[in-house]
């Protein structure tokens, strides 16, 4: 039952998310913190964390982690299952819809209002993690940093999460 329960909610979020992996991760916080309480927010922020830190889409890092926390190797194939094949079947119509139709205003009218609908989402996330996250000043420091280093400055964030861990390595130990 658990495995079904891991790929409902893997396909609901694949079903769901519109924008790709980071559009994502609030859907799947609401199932594995929310809906579930597979993961307390704190870890789901880590796992984030992690995910980011390593290459490759976030969603199915995401998933295929969450996946074999809850149930071992099973569970992380059917995450991943869930969170992939709802999209990839959704691509090959929409795809061939898309190329018919994407020009015509019906279409543009609608990206248009789902663009920002998804950076809404995004600053969903931003919110509910940042009081787990940023719980001093030096955290909130190091935040600010990452931040500019990845928007002025042009650095990978993979630097940014390396360097905070480093960071984090030299101040908290």
């Amino acid at each position: 039952m658990e495995l079904f329960q891991i790929f409902v909610s893997f396909t609901k979020v694949g079903v769901f998310a519109y924008g790709g992996g980071p559009s994502m991760i609030p859907l799947v916080q609401e199932e594995v913190v929310d809906v579930h309480g597979w993961m307390t927010i704190e870890e789901f922020t880590d796992a984030l964390a992690m995910g980011y830190a390593l290459p490759g889409p976030i969603a199915t890092k995401m998933a295929a982690y969450i996946g074999y926390r809850i149930a071992h190797v099973p569970g992380l194939l059917v995450a991943l299952l869930g969170t992939v094949f709802p999209s990839l079947l959704m691509m090959m119509i929409l795809g061939i819809s898309f190329m018919a139709y994407k020009d015509t205003p019906v279409v543009q009218a609608m990206l248009k209002a789902v663009r920002p609908a998804v950076v809404g989402l995004l600053v969903v996330v931003v919110w509910q993690m940042t009081p787990k996250s940023v719980t001093s000043w030096h955290t909130a420091a190091i935040a600010l940093v990452a931040f500019g280093v990845i928007n002025w400055l042009n650095i990978h964030p993979a630097i940014a999460i390396v360097a905070a861990a480093a960071t984090g390595l030299a101040i908290y130990r």
